[in-house]
């Protein structure tokens, strides 16, 4: 609904449909079926995930590469709460929303992780693939799902500070439901971890 794909499309007709591959679907399916489509054209070993309206800077993306080479991490995740990392453009409520989540996330359910609700992150398609396949969770708390889920099963995490700059277009999905639905994800993580 912000004209993403729209700029995609101009940018397809610059670059050519080799390097800009587009596969819309026909409506928003939920996040984890975002993925699992993605995957479907991905043809490397690494896949990244990031917010296309450029909230999360490409300019991040070597030291994601340099980090996930440093120790042979299967995912590397941005982090807006450690080194200097940080978030602009937000107002007081949603940052007290996003830091109470990692918050109350990091007090019940332990990640070692510092930023659970971002989703700028780098993965082993392989990784991602048995991840994507282990998740319930819808929305919100879908991302914090992926690193628990990651933890449990062993898999390493490394993390990169990045600076998030919130959209300049369209507006966020962050509301009320999504609260709701975080609260009962992090329940559910809890009881079954």
């Amino acid at each position: 609904p912000d004209g993403t794909l729209a700029v995609a499309q101009q940018l397809q007709d610059i670059y050519g449909s080799e390097r800009i591959v587009l596969k819309p679907r026909a409506k928003k399916l939920g996040l984890g079926t975002a993925y699992i489509h993605g995957m479907q054209y991905a043809t490397g070993n690494f896949i990244i995930i990031m917010d296309a309206d450029l909230s999360h800077h490409p300019k991040f993306i070597p030291q994601f590469i340099q980090r996930q080479k440093s120790r042979n991490f299967d995912v590397v995740s941005g982090t807006r709460y450690a080194g200097d990392g940080g978030v602009n453009g937000w107002d007081l409520k949603r940052k007290v929303i996003s830091r109470g989540a990692n918050f109350v996330t990091q007090t019940l359910l332990r990640p070692g992780a510092s930023d659970l609700t971002g989703s700028f992150r780098l993965y082993k398609k392989q990784v991602l693939e048995t991840l994507v396949k282990a998740c319930t969770s819808k929305g919100y708390v879908f991302q914090m799902e992926m690193i628990i889920r990651a933890r449990q099963r062993g898999f390493s995490i490394g993390e990169v500070p990045i600076s998030f700059v919130d959209r300049v277009y369209g507006e966020s999905k962050l509301g009320g439901n999504e609260i709701v639905q975080f609260v009962k994800g992090l329940l559910y993580l809890f009881a079954t971890t």
